[in-house]
């Protein structure tokens, strides 16, 4: 998460009360169809988040921006990414930022398919920089925890830290 911004739990509270529940509707749909979209969308969140923190710099398109990177051609989630924005933008426009929306969204989508819950702090801010370049520190699922936090040493957008317990966590729950 990107600390910092001012995140906190229940930050759209009064601005836009029914953000979490439009979220959780919209998540809850997508995956009835297809239930693989947990992983994908827990997929797409730790490669948003690694790179530049959670800012969504994942979801700009465009020439040569992180969503063209090798490494994220097969994100998938996208939809019900745009349908929820579309759904809160309805709501309350111009409110919930797309970065809230993707943690809420990969929360919401792990509680729907194995009931593991936590809260979200959000207020998060949509970035507006996406660079392929800025992918190529992100670990490969065979890298082993050594090779992955030297990547993140030497990741010069490290927001945050990343544990070797986190790591960990990661692999073992969701290939």
């Amino acid at each position: 998460m990107v600390h910092g911004q001012g995140t906190r739990v229940g930050f759209y509270a009064t601005t836009c009360p029914k953000a979490e529940s439009i979220v959780k509707s919209t998540v809850k749909y997508h995956l009835n169809s297809d239930p693989t979209l947990a992983a994908a969308l827990l997929r797409m969140h730790f490669h948003d988040c690694f790179v530049q923190g959670c800012d969504t710099s994942v979801l700009v398109t465009g020439f040569a921006t992180e969503r063209t990177a090798f490494a994220n051609l097969g994100l998938r989630g996208f939809k019900v990414i745009d349908n929820t924005k579309t759904q809160l933008e309805a709501a309350c426009p111009s409110v919930v930022s797309c970065a809230d929306i993707v943690a809420l969204a990969t929360r919401d989508s792990v509680i729907l398919s194995c009931e593991l819950s936590w809260q979200v702090p959000t207020g998060r801010k949509d970035g507006r920089v996406s660079q392929a370049s800025d992918v190529n520190n992100l670990p490969a699922p065979t890298n082993f925890i050594d090779v992955q936090k030297q990547k993140r040493r030497y990741d010069r957008y490290r927001s945050m830290p990343i544990l070797e317990q986190q790591i960990v966590q990661l692999h073992r729950k969701w290939p």
